[in-house]
């Protein structure tokens, strides 16, 4: 199904391209591994959402948002919009093949790169590693993104599981390029960690 790249027997997760038209996370998880070969600690899915990628769209195949599917506490079926949660909580493959992933592997902490707000998001116990993560890339570390997230995977990872879970939102506006520097530090915070 998705590309698994990395140790399999990792303590950290590293998840690329939840939304397909937000591709950053996939282009750097890639260059990071075309120079950095040998990871210990890091499991990478560079992308979850190949469709979504494909097509530069948001959603799935299925027109689902993968994070507003998760069975959360709080998940709600939705309105058929761009952040429709599905026909009910796991019913896509990609959230199904997440929940696997990390219920094999049992991370200490998970890294999720979405796109555009230039915050360092956090669910869980995760704010002193945001704090640095903030520091390496500038951004602000935000508690809430600053609207609802039914079935969101935070939610499901960090707040329901107790995972240290981040959501780094990249800018948008600048080239992969030019997030290379920060995001390769990144990478190579979460070896250590």
């Amino acid at each position: 199904m998705m590309e698994l790249l990395g140790n399999h027997s990792a303590s950290v997760l590293v998840i690329g391209c939840f939304h397909g038209d937000e591709p950053q996370g996939k282009c750097l998880i890639d260059r990071y591994l075309e120079r950095h070969i040998k990871t210990t600690k890091i499991l990478f899915i560079p992308c979850l959402n190949k469709y979504g990628y494909n097509h530069n769209k948001r959603t799935n195949e299925n027109g689902v948002d993968l994070n507003r599917n998760f069975p959360t506490k709080n998940w709600e079926k939705s309105v058929k919009d761009e952040f429709y949660g599905g026909e009910f909580p796991a019913s896509e493959a990609g959230t199904k093949y997440v929940i696997e992933v990390v219920e094999k592997i049992k991370p200490k902490l998970i890294l999720t790169l979405h796109a555009p707000f230039k915050v360092v998001n956090y669910d869980g116990d995760a704010q002193k590693i945001s704090e640095k993560i903030s520091g390496i890339i500038g951004y602000p570390v935000k508690p809430s993104i600053g609207y609802p997230t039914p079935g969101s995977f935070g939610t499901w990872a960090g707040v329901e599981r107790n995972i240290p879970t981040i959501t780094l939102e990249l800018d948008e506006n600048v080239s992969v390029e030019s997030l290379e520097k920060p995001v390769f530090k990144i990478f190579e915070l979460l070896e250590n960690y």
